[in-house]
């Protein structure tokens, strides 16, 4: 198969022909049809993330059609259009039991503990239990938009936010996951703030629902944002995942708001100095937010088909795998508005190897494999 692998952290990815995916007994290889390119790529092209070894294939927002099915596996069979959640449950914890497969105990989390899609195919364990079939009518591009960002996105603003209709909610960054939040926010009648550093993404959060954007420069974001709400916005996100984004959000809130942390907190942004005092006069919730199990995927599908929202308008740009790299080394500056997605579909086939490449592959034959 052609994929994009890191081969040093840092460094452009290298695109070339790795051997295929083994196909696990209970999960399946897919022929990827398109893939996003999320910050949380970045992240473990960065070395943020501890990852199983170089090289490494990232991605993780993938659309694709089912190539192979392992031994185990009962729901699927090939040519099944679908796609999965980033974070994979194992179906069997204490966690996955109670439906909460998104934090799972021993996720498997493509383009993290495993290799990922910023390739022609790629393996999934834990098939039954997480594979999503896509909507004939959603072509894969606008799909891939799903990706990690917009799931994620809905569950915080719906199930953690528990955002109302005529609620205040403000968006701090309009990358994927921001533009996602303000789309949501707005479908479901809720008035929207963003907030960015950049003037083009404002723009089209504009286009996309926001009642105010806010430029992020020397003031005072919080205090602009407690002003344009008339005291404070009942829901506000971070979905950036940095110190200044976080505390921003947290004083951004109204009393008995509610802060959800969806942007990844890592390296020097790890540890926030939370200000305790206005949390706890105030009443304040502090939520944390993780992708999306499986099955919550329909409700994010009713709202599609009634027409609230068009994921294609969340997509920003299309490339090639030759084109991922330099996508990858931007994000470091938040350059590029909305969803960038690697259109991997129409290429043609390549020969087939069966050598294991992925050091993952080899948890099938009786070795652990360490896990996100």
């Amino acid at each position: 198969m052609r994929a994009a692998a890191i081969i040093n952290y840092g460094e452009a990815l290298v695109v070339d022909t790795f051997p295929d995916p083994i196909v696990p007994r209970d999960g399946v290889v897919l022929r990827v049809d398109a893939t996003g390119i999320c910050r949380s790529d970045w992240h473990a092209w960065m070395g943020h993330e501890t990852l199983p070894g170089l090289p490494h294939v990232p991605g993780h927002e993938m659309v694709g059609v089912v190539e192979e099915i392992g031994a185990d596996v009962t729901r699927w069979g090939p040519g099944d259009r679908v796609t999965v959640p980033f974070s994979i449950g194992c179906g069997e914890c204490r966690s996955c039991r109670s439906g909460s497969l998104n934090i799972c105990d021993v996720a498997f989390t493509p383009g993290f503990s495993h290799w990922g899609s910023f390739a022609e195919l790629v393996a999934i364990h834990h098939a039954d239990a997480n594979l999503v079939s896509i909507p004939p009518d959603l072509d894969s591009v606008p799909a891939a938009a799903l990706g990690c960002r917009f799931v994620t996105s809905f569950r915080a603003v719906v199930d953690r936010g528990r955002l109302r209709p005529g609620e205040w909610l403000a968006v701090h960054g309009c990358g994927g996951v921001g533009l996602s939040a303000v789309m949501i926010g707005a479908a479901l009648g809720a008035r929207v703030v963003a907030l960015d550093i950049d003037a083009g993404s404002l723009a089209r959060a504009a286009e996309l629902g926001a009642e105010v954007t806010i430029e992020v420069g020397d003031g005072d974001p919080a205090a602009t944002v407690v002003a344009a709400t008339d005291g404070g916005a009942h829901v506000s996100i971070d979905a950036v995942g940095g110190t200044s984004t976080a505390l921003a959000s947290l004083r951004s809130l109204r009393k008995r708001g509610r802060h959800v942390q969806v942007g990844l907190m890592l390296a020097g942004d790890a540890t926030l100095p939370i200000p305790m005092e206005p949390v706890i006069m105030n009443e304040v919730e502090i939520l944390g937010s993780r992708g999306m199990p499986a099955t919550d995927y329909p409700r994010v599908f009713e709202l599609l088909t009634a027409g609230a929202i068009d994921l294609r308008r969340l997509v920003g740009g299309t490339v090639s795998l030759d084109g991922a790299s330099a996508i990858m080394q931007s994000m470091g500056d938040f350059a590029g508005v909305g969803v960038t997605v690697i259109d991997i579909s129409g290429r043609a086939p390549i020969p087939r190897s069966r050598a294991p490449q992925d050091p993952t592959d080899r948890v099938e034959a009786g070795q652990s494999g360490p896990v996100r």
